[in-house]
Order: structure tokens, then sequence, then C-alpha cells
């Protein structure tokens, strides 16, 4: 049963801290379950993944629980889909220092969302960019056609935590739910047909995966579903290695012969 919880450490060092931001038992009603992330780092916050409209009270009062929204320095963006963004206008007004980090690609779009950046907006150009956070960094990784054409992973390099966007992501069934992925083998139910059909391109998930192993990360954080640590990192890597998925699953059924 899903129960409600606070934020979680993932990394704490002592100057430099990650959090997960906690979930609660109503969000179960409103749609697929969605993570997000702070990492603190001397004077300096960042959230990965602030999400949407629903969560927002929820994501604002454990994050102030730990540092006060005037040191958010970044609001970091994998794509821009609104279980990741539709949060944006009240952080506009909430976190008044902050800078929105999203892919150049889905810059001017923003206005959509009744925002107007004036000069808050920074583009992440699709080679990918890195983030000076307090004494640390934060790499952004390009995933593009994982499943968005402009899509990125955030890869804090002082904890090692890399923080995978939509890959990885599961969809729990109702009454389901855990913070940590333990059998890897059982998990696997729950990503499978979401990878298979969110995903556009087999080649963009190995070419993913072979940059990811290069950063040898201590552990992946999703936006949806469980984290994986030790063990379950590298087989999470290997899964994905294996796996095909988009249009070279559908083709047949959505194109004919």
């Amino acid at each position: 049963m899903i129960k409600n919880m606070n934020s979680y450490p993932l990394y704490d060092d002592g100057e430099h801290k990650v959090y997960w931001l906690g979930i609660e038992e109503a969000e179960d009603e409103r749609g697929i379950l969605t993570n997000q992330y702070l990492v603190v780092d001397g004077s300096e916050a960042a959230i990965i993944e602030p999400g949407g409209f629903f969560v927002f009270s929820r994501v604002l009062k454990n994050v102030s629980s730990i540092v006060p929204p005037t040191r958010i320095k970044y609001l970091m963006y994998s794509h821009q889909d609104p279980d990741v963004i539709a949060g944006l206008n009240l952080w506009f007004e909430y976190a008044p220092l902050a800078k929105f980090v999203i892919s150049e690609l889905w810059v001017r779009f923003l206005p959509h969302l009744a925002v107007l950046s004036a000069g808050r907006t920074i583009g992440i150009p699709d080679r990918g960019s890195d983030f000076k956070l307090g004494n640390s960094t934060i790499k952004a990784v390009p995933s593009h056609y994982l499943h968005s054409p402009g899509n990125f992973s955030f890869y804090d390099e002082k904890s090692g935590i890399l923080f995978s966007g939509d890959i990885g992501a599961a969809a729990f069934p109702e009454g389901e739910w855990y913070l940590f992925a333990e059998d890897f083998d059982e998990h696997v139910k729950y990503m499978e047909g979401f990878h298979k059909r969110y995903m556009s391109s087999t080649k963009a998930l190995r070419a993913w995966v072979r940059q990811v192993r290069r950063l040898n990360p201590r552990i992946i954080a999703p936006q949806h579903g469980a984290i994986f640590s030790d063990e379950n990192v590298g087989k999470f890597l290997n899964w994905l290695e294996g796996l095909e998925v988009g249009i070279d699953v559908f083709e047949g059924e959505f194109y004919g012969d």
C-alpha cells in the first residue's frame, strides 16, 4: 500500500546532499506517480524534475523543510511533458532567483504555460552542458528520443547519482509502490511495456547506455517508479541494452509490412 512519505536522503557528505522529495497517497488518484529530487551543495540548490500542478504543494513543503526556496539556483527539466513541467508558473513565483533549465528545443514553448521567463531560462544545447552548483557540477547528459526529441538526463558528479528522467520509468499497479527496486527481475514487468511504447529508438537507447557506462553512476533515479542502486544499476543497464523499443517494435503494427 502507498504511504505518505516525506523527503528521503540519497546522499549526504555534510556539504553536498541529495534528497528524494516524497510522495502522497492522493497523488495515486491523479495519474502515474512521479519522483522529484533536490540537490544541495553549500548555499545553492537545484530541483530535478520539479513536476506538475498536483505535486507542487508537497514538493514546495518538502524543499522548504531543507532549504529556503530563495536558495534554489536551478529548476532542471529533462523534457517538456506536463508531469515534469506544468508547475513551472508556480515555481516562477516561489523560487524567484531560480533559472529554468531545459532543452533549447523547448524554450520557445514556455510562454504557452503562461510563463514569461524574463531572462530566467537556460536552453541546453543538444550536445549537453555542465552546471555549477556550489562547489559541484551537474552534467546535462543527452538522452534525445528517449522519449522526447529534446531530452536530457542529469548527472550529479559528486554523489554519483544519475537522474534519468523517463528512462527507467515503471508504472506500478494500484496499491503497489516501493522506493528502491530490490528484486530487479520482478520489477521488469512494471517497466517493459512503458519502455517499448514510449522510447522511440533502440539505437538511441543503446547509445545512452554506452555513455552512462562511462559515467559509472552509483545510483540511477528515474522520474517514475523505483530507484536503482548497487548491483541493480548494472542489471538495469544490461536490460536496456538488450531491449528493442519504439519504431523497431511497432513498425509492422502501425505501418504495415
